[in-house]
């Protein structure tokens, strides 16, 4: 009994293991921003969205200061975010987003990148022009985004 117990332990640490070193930061990090900015893009679709959203887990949280201060997971966290996102949609009159840096370890992605973009508030019909730098950080919890901290200059 303890050698099957020894041998099915093995088996799954090893296949933990070799979940976590297939997981390519870098990689995931240039997948998220380019799915993020072609969100913002002004042909952004529905199914962007989407996409954007498969790389996020559903209780995902979600923090942007000063407009979500609490980055509190939960159940409805990928609705409510989706609900925003096509709200939002088709603001952007031009977009563009360059991705300046990835830093990762310890479960957490780190990117920053720069974005210039116009627009057309959907609510107040007033154009808007934004140029900042933003820095995320996105926890990652089993190759997808679980907690998604977002700051901007």
């Amino acid at each position: 009994m303890k050698i099957i117990f020894t041998i099915l332990f093995s088996i799954v640490l090893g296949l933990t293991n070799a979940n976590a070193t297939d997981f390519n930061e870098k990689e995931f990090a240039n997948n998220y921003f380019n799915a993020w900015a072609a969100t913002q893009a002004p042909t952004a679709t529905k199914q962007d969205i989407e996409h954007y959203l498969s790389l996020l887990v559903d209780d995902i949280g979600h923090q942007h200061l000063p407009y979500d201060s609490d980055d509190s997971r939960t159940a409805d966290g990928k609705k409510s975010m989706r609900k925003g996102m096509n709200y939002y949609l088709g603001l952007h009159t031009s977009y563009t987003g360059t991705l300046v840096d990835i830093t990762s370890g310890f479960g957490v992605v780190v990117i920053r990148y720069d974005t210039e973009a116009t627009g057309v508030h959907p609510q107040t019909k007033e154009e808007i022009t934004m140029k900042h730098r933003t820095m995320e950080v996105l926890e990652i919890e089993n190759g997808k985004v679980s907690v998604i901290r977002k700051y901007s200059k």
